[in-house]
């Protein structure tokens, strides 16, 4: 009996324990736009009872009756004590005391504050890209995050970006970033059937855009594991808040024109220089009877130069002076965009839409990218626990082609052809008889369109067990389905090689999803902070397209493939490929001031053997806030913030190819019978690139946070390098995938943000500034050629420049001249004889440093942004300059500056050899056309005035803005020919780099803009 009355007493007592507690729930906001505040600190004052809000602002909180009073802080706003009274639910809204360290910052499932940050992390906000006239957001944060290098290869519209997160780190795998659009990892594969790749990012829509973070440090990118060697950009779409339902709507109108261009000869100076190279060649023969003209000897008795230009150029007048460049650029370049969004939303359900319209037409003719594209983003809150939301984008893009910067038909060649020769006959038809190709004839008599329909969408749900546990689960799509069709008419048979017409069909469509599901838990308690998440991934991309090509049309009237009338060609190639991950992450903070982090993947792939198909990629890092010492007090209205992180781990690296790890058969025809042969051999070793990253980091703020600032140093070694190695051919192959070498990457970067004028007058300005130097430690000698000269060679940077040594000219008598040894390492001996000269590394194509500066200033109204973008130290070959400066061993229209500076007489110290008519002085790949192409840009100024509330709420309007912006407005450079932002296309890949081959120049626009919102 005793013992039932104990357990009576004892059930009663936890009874009114319990009565006397009471659970409180509420909200955090920003009283600045209403925005969930998440992480904000709960405490009951006086306890270490507490809480963070999640990432909708929310908290749940069970508080002992008696206690009255919440403090709720967070860095970034002002803390406030509030008393709870009778009260169960409290939504409070603070007030931003902003910071640059208090912003929130996503991160690999989940987000982090920026001073609790151990990793490195680069955010660029959306609305610093907003609205900027080019086809995709990657292009528009060139110059914004430091160590992150973003190169476009030519100007044409929709074409490949190349983007190198702290240098490159494979050979013959993809040196690109990983991209992950709201949760989901999107397709980035080249999917173009020219060798000028395309860039499928293009199909998203930058005004969508809330903020980017590029994870660049192992302790960053560790937790997406076998693909985050090379870095990872993480792009949150935005989001509806609660509250009334806006609009906003903005229209530009843009006007292109090139950034630079290099000045040709015109009509008389073309004919007065061939005469002249014709009289050099004379004079020789007269010398040397025995002089090699190669093909052409024009070596017989009473041939004038009149004569040799009929023979060779047929159609040409001494009076013309046709502008090829004017006929291969256009006047009426430029940009329409309208975009419309509404937002908004109740407490339970919000909503984010958006439609943008683009029609943008390049610098070059038939450029032009069209786009229209749609997104809806809905969060709903079902149930106190659980919550719901979709992310779904719609767009379709139309990309009218150009033919690769190789091909004659593209409309950089014209470029090349003499201005003595017209582009039309006197009866307004094409002129067919020049000595090259006429581009012309191809642009009037073939199409090349691309079109691309895509859907990247998600689903997802999040279970709130309890107010410190959650679970969510996300799937998610992406399909991109593509479409090329090329038609070209009779007028260019002879450089398509078709017979009366021709057309090419692609189909390809590729079908990317994949799901995550993870829990993630957050506790505070007694001075210590844990966050944590674990869960599992899967991604399956399946490929599959379809190729065929014909000839012979009735007509020219007859374009598509079912006119023709002989099928020449038929393919088809479905691929697929699949990851299983598992993750975790766990982040430990102790007093504010001592932090840990813990991740780790395992990754398992289709792409590799049987024996190596898992990886493990763990990470560490930990920081610590020196600032929040109590020693710190004496230099805190000094140093107001200083923390010190270091970071080590493991990330990964796939090939590109699905199968390159398996013997793969092929099918072949021999006369009419269909057989099979083997086609790639087996390696069942083939396992995963490895990059161990180490960095060493330093954050700063001053003067109360007026200037904050970044400082780190890193290194990246990079081990069982990718490599399709050749093998001996008494094997019956060519190639095997193994796993040789090393390559280092390390680097520093510097990274300064300050207000430097706060008031009705403001100023603040943002630095970044990386240097990086990139070597490959070991291929286990092997030689990997790309590009033109382009080498990837232990030793050295990837994708070096390997060649001959110009020495400049002999002043006695016009010689080119090429150095016989290593100038740098023997004598200075030099020879006329090319074939004697000594080849060795001449120039790399890597920068030594990048950087951006921004400076933003308002006044009122007024506002004016200015970014300059610098590239320092990388060097770009011309490999047209065999043609274009060849002192007329060709008939290609050459540079004025070569024509000025050419040698002529005894004496003349010049580094322009004599012209001499088909003959090689110096046209021969050398150093001679390579250069410095460093250079400094104003790549974005945006001048804007905001109206006053006050005179538009008459109108009904909330806001309205008159913008005008320019990009790529002014461009300082040494480099001679047209842009110095170079990658040609059908050269460009991780070892061929900075080559130059009638590549368009980067695009100038100008744009006028207004946006309201009601």
């Amino acid at each position: 009996m005793r013992k039932f009355l104990l357990a009576v007493m004892a059930c009663l007592l936890a009874y009114v324990g319990y009565a006397q507690q009471k659970t409180i729930r509420g909200t955090v906001t920003s009283s600045e736009d209403g925005a969930a505040a998440p992480g904000v600190n709960v405490f009951v004052k006086g306890t270490t009872n507490g809480t963070t809000t999640d990432v909708s602002g929310n908290f749940t909180l069970e508080i002992d009756e008696g206690q009255n009073t919440l403090i709720f802080s967070f860095i970034g706003f002002k803390t406030v004590e509030m008393e709870i009274g009778s009260r169960t639910v409290l939504d409070i809204q603070l007030e931003p005391n902003v910071t640059e360290l208090s912003e929130v910052i996503v991160v690999g499932y989940g987000t982090q504050i920026k001073q609790d940050l151990t990793g490195n992390v680069a955010s660029v906000s959306g609305k610093d890209i907003q609205n900027i006239p080019v086809p995709s957001f990657d292009q528009a944060m060139q110059g914004r995050a430091a160590g992150v290098f973003i190169e476009s290869g030519n100007g044409k519209l929709g074409q490949g970006i190349k983007v190198r997160v702290r240098g490159a780190a494979s050979v013959s795998a993809s040196n690109e970033p990983l991209y992950v659009v709201d949760g989901i990892i999107v397709t980035t594969d080249n999917l173009s059937s020219t060798d000028a790749p395309t860039n499928p990012l293009a199909n998203i829509n930058s005004n969508d855009i809330e903020s980017m973070e590029i994870l660049k440090d192992a302790a960053a990118a560790s937790i997406y594991g076998s693909r985050a060697a090379n870095g990872v950009v993480l792009i949150t779409t935005k989001r509806g808040k609660a509250g009334k339902t806006t609009f906003n709507i903005n229209y530009l109108k843009g006007f292109s024109s090139p950034t630079r261009t290099a000045k040709w000869l015109k009509g008389a100076q073309y004919y007065d220089a061939f005469k002249e190279a014709f009289d050099n060649t004379d004079a020789i023969l007269q010398r040397d009877e025995g002089a090699d003209f190669g093909s052409y000897m024009y070596d017989e008795p009473g041939m004038t130069f009149d004569d040799v230009l009929d023979t060779e150029l047929g159609d040409w007048s001494r009076n013309a002076n046709e502008n090829w460049a004017d006929n291969a650029y256009r006047d009426d370049a430029g940009i329409d965009q309208f975009d419309i969004s509404a937002s908004g939303g109740t407490d339970k359900t919000r909503f984010f839409t958006s439609l943008q319209i683009s029609d943008q037409t390049g610098i070059l003719i038939k450029d032009r990218y069209k786009k229209i594209s749609g997104r809806a983003n809905l969060d709903h809150q079902a149930t106190e626990k659980l919550s719901l939301g979709i992310n779904f984008s719609l767009s379709r893009s139309i990309n009218n082609r150009l033919s690769d910067d190789n091909e004659f038909t593209t409309p950089m060649q014209l470029l090349a052809l003499p201005p003595i020769q017209p582009a039309y006959n006197e009866d307004g038809t094409l002129n067919k008889n020049t000595v090259y190709f006429n581009g012309l004839i191809s642009a009037a008599n073939s199409t090349n369109e691309t079109t691309v329909l895509r859907n990247i969408s998600n689903l997802f749900a999040v279970y709130k067990f309890t107010p410190n546990l959650t679970f969510r689960s996300e799937f998610g799509i992406d399909i991109l389905n593509q479409n090329e069709e090329r038609w070209s008419g009779r007028e260019v048979d002879s450089q398509t090689g078709y017979i009366n017409g021709g057309a090419f069909s692609a189909w390809k469509n590729v079908l990317n999803y994949s799901t995550n599901n993870y829990f993630s838990f957050n506790k505070l308690f007694n001075g210590h902070n844990v966050e944590a998440i674990a869960g599992m991934s899967f991604q399956k991309t399946e490929r599959d397209e379809t190729t065929a090509s014909a000839q012979t049309f009735p007509n020219d009237a007859f374009r598509v493939l079912n006119n023709a009338s002989v099928i020449t060609d038929v393919g088809g190639t479905p691929t697929d490929y699949s990851f299983l991950s598992y993750f975790s992450r766990v982040n430990y903070k102790f007093s504010n001031k001592y932090l840990l982090s813990l991740s780790g993947r395992i990754d398992g792939s289709s792409k590799f053997g049987k024996d190596n198909r898992y990886g493990f990629f763990p990470a560490a890092s930990a920081g610590w806030i020196i600032s929040q010492e109590q020693f710190a007090e004496a230099f805190r209205n000094t140093i107001s913030f200083l923390k010190m992180r270091g970071s080590i781990g493991l990330t990964g690296n796939a090939p590109t190819q699905n199968f390159a790890a398996l013997g793969l058969y092929s099918a072949s025809t021999y006369d009419v019978q269909g057989g099979i042969y083997p086609s790639q051999l087996a390696n069942p070793d083939l396992k995963w690139e490895t990059t161990l990253q180490i960095d060493f980091g330093i954050d700063f703020g001053l003067f109360n946070d007026r200037i904050t600032g970044e400082i780190d140093y890193y290194i990246k070694n990079t081990s069982d390098v990718l490599l399709n190695r050749n093998v001996p051919g008494i094997t019956g192959y060519l190639t095997q995938f193994v796993n040789i070498g090393e390559i280092e990457n390390k680097g520093f970067e510097f990274v300064l943000n300050s207000q430097n004028v706060i008031g009705n007058f403001s100023w603040s300005t943002s630095f970044n500034f990386a240097r990086n130097r990139n070597k490959i430690v070991n291929l286990d000698n092997n030689v990997i050629e790309g590009g033109i000269l382009n080498r990837a060679v232990e030793g050295q940077p990837i994708g070096v420049f390997y060649g001959i040594e110009y020495a400049g000219v002999d002043p006695e008598n016009g010689d080119a001249l090429f150095y016989v040894n290593d100038p740098e390492n023997a004598s200075d001996e030099t020879t006329n004889a090319y074939n004697n000269a000594f080849r060795t590394v001449i120039g790399n194509p890597n920068p030594d440093f990048i950087g951006g500066l921004t400076n933003t200033f308002s006044y009122k109204g007024f506002d004016l942004n200015i970014l300059f973008q610098f590239v320092y130290g990388n060097d770009v070959y011309n490999a047209a300059g065999k043609f274009q400066r060849a002192n007329f061993t060709y008939f290609d229209n050459q540079l004025v500056e070569d024509y000025e500076k050419a040698w002529r007489e005894p004496g003349d110290v010049t580094d322009v050899p004599e012209s001499r008519l088909f003959l090689e002085n110096g046209s021969q790949e050398s150093s001679r056309f390579l250069q410095d192409a460093s250079y400094v840009r104003l790549k974005n100024l945006t001048f804007g005035y905001n109206f006053p509330k006050t005179m538009i709420r008459r109108a009904s309007l909330e806001s309205l803005r008159l913008y005008v912006s320019a990009q790529n407005l002014l461009t300082f450079t040494k480099y001679d020919l047209n842009d110095p932002e170079v990658n040609t296309d059908y050269l460009a890949g991780n070892i061929g780099q900075g080559n130059d081959f009638y590549a368009a120049p980067q695009i100038k626009t100008i744009s006028f803009g207004v946006s309201l919102g009601f």
